[in-house]
């Protein structure tokens, strides 16, 4: 079971539906020209469409077994008094003093450009359940860094 936000569900949504309307067409359309020229053991574009057949088909499957293992979560039915999925939390990295802001979504809701970061990543499991005010160490790639929660929002 995956929780995710409502927007995160939404988007999921939009996007298998995109390639089921949009993109599995085009990539059979691609299929049945490449089929049409003829020899099908040295027809390299019939070979290269059958690859992204696969791919496109592969992709599909996997966002159709997200959604169906999807529960959204109600966020009126959290608190904001410790960090957890859909939280938003301001930190400041006590090494360098330099402020961030991360909201802790699913895996699949991720995007660093978007400032959200994956509940299972390294930082998103050591902020779990904390409070204001906690300081917390993190190992990462470039070691252990020390945070302090400055505040948690919804």
């Amino acid at each position: 079971m995956e929780y995710m936000s409502q927007e995160g569900y939404d988007k999921l949504v939009a996007e298998l539906r995109y390639l089921e309307t949009v993109e599995y067409p085009r990539v059979k359309e691609a299929l049945i020209e490449a089929r049409d020229k003829g020899d099908l053991s040295e027809n390299f574009e019939y070979h290269a469409a059958r690859r992204e057949q696969a791919r496109l088909l592969g992709r599909i499957r996997f966002k159709q077994r997200v959604l169906e293992f999807a529960r959204v979560i109600d966020t009126k039915r959290l608190g904001s008094d410790s960090v957890g999925l859909l939280t938003t939390v301001e930190l400041t990295n006590l090494g360098n003093n330099a402020h961030m802001s991360y909201t802790i979504v699913s895996p699949h809701e991720a995007n660093l450009q978007e400032k959200k970061i994956s509940i299972k990543s390294p930082i998103a499991q050591a902020l779990l359940g904390k409070k204001m005010g906690d300081v917390v160490e993190v190992r990462v790639p470039a070691g252990i860094q020390k945070f302090r929660i400055d505040n948690i929002q919804l």
